[in-house]
């Protein structure tokens, strides 16, 4: 392998599969009355958990096990015993997700403002290299980053002291819809409407589950025939039509997704979390299930890549993948699966597994048992002070799927049996646009830069370097110190073996008076040669030396 690749890219390892699975399936059928305690109940224990939540950011770093469990003898004779459990679970969980994105924001301040006092302490018009950009370009560029320097590390100081004291800022709903209220006419939404986004968006129905109990959740109980029971809370329980207080729905669910697997944990008792939640933009309510998965070992990366791998460039608009055999050699032609990220959220999410489904389904036919792909992180490469007025490649970078499509890609690559095998993205595009990009190209095929980088990630992730040969030996160009091909191991069989004999001489050409025009050579137009045929090739006299041209015009003596 070359020093510089050695030192550059990590090691290949095979990523861990899902550690949970979810399903939803629709709520059909509800009539008046169960829409009604639905709503009931979702509105009283929402009110509730925005209540916990204020105590919860009021103490701060000095939470303890005694205030969590003052905070749930509160909520109890408001709610029950499994309800206050459910509702402080939620809210210890939103305060850590508020403090791991503090954190992050944190962490991108520090990486703005290093690399604006970098460039503003470089002498203005200085240009910067592949590694570090350079200076600004003008004074009033330079003026003008100053102050937003200023500026971020004022932003700084308040995230780092509110941080010191644990205080987290938190919209329960969405900051995004209650910015939304503010411009209810370029979201084409009435007020009334957008109070049922507002009011559906902070309710709380959901509950963890507990294995040993009764299909694994008494809070929401959900039988193996999808009859579905809520416990409902203690100012609620006049509305109950079952035995305990407990209201049951003419709904049922089927779970058409994952159902088999859904059951055999509600038939054992096994625990199963489900939430409740109102889509008010289709006027259609669901049900989640989720359940968490034992730590399963993963394949082996030798037993991953047995039968080759298939190498995946990630790119902002599509998937670009080679199928590579065990030798890393490409097999076959490129492939790529175009997706559109443009529009909603749902619509990107579509996209995004369509692409896959159709990336694994190609996969499985090819007989490989690994995807090769880049651990990609742009979370230092989306800064706005690094790239400065290169919006476009920002936006590029933006907009692929990082986190999102491991998670996906993973999740649904184990329910193939196929493994993902994650390799450094370092110059992956670089080297194989370099080495694979012309050999690779063909009359009837163009190989794009993007296909070149999946032969490289593939190679990487077979533990191969990624240039086709390595460099010669020492001494010569001969291969006196081994054999220097890198495309088969020393213990493949055949390696050296002869080719097989071809009939016909050794060029692999027509022997002469055989070929497509044998019978008149002088059909081509050759320089020095009769488009016609009319006249022989004759090689012109040599130029004359000074001494035969004085001989050749002096005239000759007679005897």
């Amino acid at each position: 392998m070359n020093p510089r690749e050695r030192a550059a890219s990590a090691a290949p390892f095979v990523a861990l599969g899902p550690p949970g699975v979810s399903i939803r399936d629709r709520l059909k059928g509800l009539t008046g009355d169960d829409e009604r305690v639905l709503r009931l109940v979702g509105a009283h224990l929402g009110a509730l958990a925005g209540r916990d939540f204020k105590n919860r950011c009021s103490d701060g770093l000095e939470h303890s096990n005694a205030t969590w469990a003052k905070r749930k003898r509160d909520l109890t004779p408001l709610s029950s015993s499994r309800w206050a459990g459910s509702l402080t679970k939620a809210t210890h969980d939103q305060w850590a997700l508020s403090r791991r994105a503090q954190a992050s924001h944190l962490a991108g301040l520090d990486a703005g403002i290093r690399m604006l006092r970098h460039r503003l302490s470089l002498p203005i018009g200085e240009k910067g290299t592949k590694r570090a950009p350079g200076g600004y370009r003008s004074k009033h560029e330079w003026f003008e980053k100053s102050r937003r320097l200023a500026c971020l590390e004022e932003r700084r100081e308040q995230i780092a002291a509110e941080r010191e004291v644990g205080r987290v800022h938190v919209v329960r709903g969405g900051r995004k819809l209650a910015n939304t209220r503010h411009n209810l006419t370029a979201a084409g939404l009435t007020e009334p409407e957008w109070r049922e986004r507002w009011d559906a968006a902070r309710w709380f129905l959901s509950a963890d589950g507990e294995s040993g109990k009764n299909f694994g959740n008494e809070t929401i109980r959900v039988s193996p025939d999808g009859d579905v029971s809520i416990k409902l809370p203690t100012p609620l329980a006049a509305y109950a039509n079952s035995r305990g207080g407990r209201y049951t729905l003419t709904a049922r669910v089927t779970f058409p997704h994952r159902g088999a697997e859904w059951r055999d944990r509600v038939c054992t008792n096994r625990a199963v979390a489900y939430r409740i939640h109102y889509d008010a933009s289709r006027a259609r309510w669901y049900l989640d299930a989720a359940w968490t998965r034992p730590a399963v070992q993963t394949v082996p990366l030798a037993a991953a890549r047995a039968n080759g791998v298939v190498g995946v460039d990630t790119n902002a608009d599509h998937f670009a993948a080679w199928r590579l055999d065990a030798h890393g050699n490409p097999v076959g032609e490129p492939h790529r699966f175009p997706y559109d990220l443009t529009g909603a959220a749902s619509h990107r999410d579509a996209q995004i597994r369509h692409a896959i489904t159709r990336l694994l389904h190609w996969a499985q036919r090819c007989g490989v048992r690994a995807i090769a792909i880049e651990d990609l992180d742009f979370s230092q490469e989306k800064t706005r002070e690094k790239h400065g007025r290169r919006k476009r490649f920002r936006q590029l970078v933006s907009g692929i799927p990082t986190s999102k499509l491991r998670a996906r890609l993973a999740s649904m690559a184990a329910e193939q049996n196929l493994a993902i095998v994650a390799v450094d993205p370092a110059y992956t595009s670089m080297w194989g646009a370099q080495h694979w990009q012309r050999p690779m190209a063909a009359p009837h095929r163009i190989t794009t830069r993007h296909d070149a980088a999946s032969i490289a990630i593939g190679r990487r992730a077979l533990g191969y370097p990624i240039r086709r040969r390595k460099a010669p030996p020492r001494n010569d160009q001969s291969d006196r110190r081994g054999h220097r091909t890198v495309q088969a191991a020393s213990d493949t069989r055949g390696r050296e073996e002869a080719r097989h004999r071809v009939p016909g001489p050794r060029t692999r050409c027509a022997q002469p008076g055989h070929g497509q025009k044998a019978g008149n050579q002088h059909a081509q137009h050759r320089p020095g040669r009769a488009a016609g045929g009319e006249r022989s090739w004759q090689q012109d006299p040599l130029p004359l030396s000074p001494w035969e041209r004085f001989i050749e015009v002096s005239p000759r003596r007679t005897a």
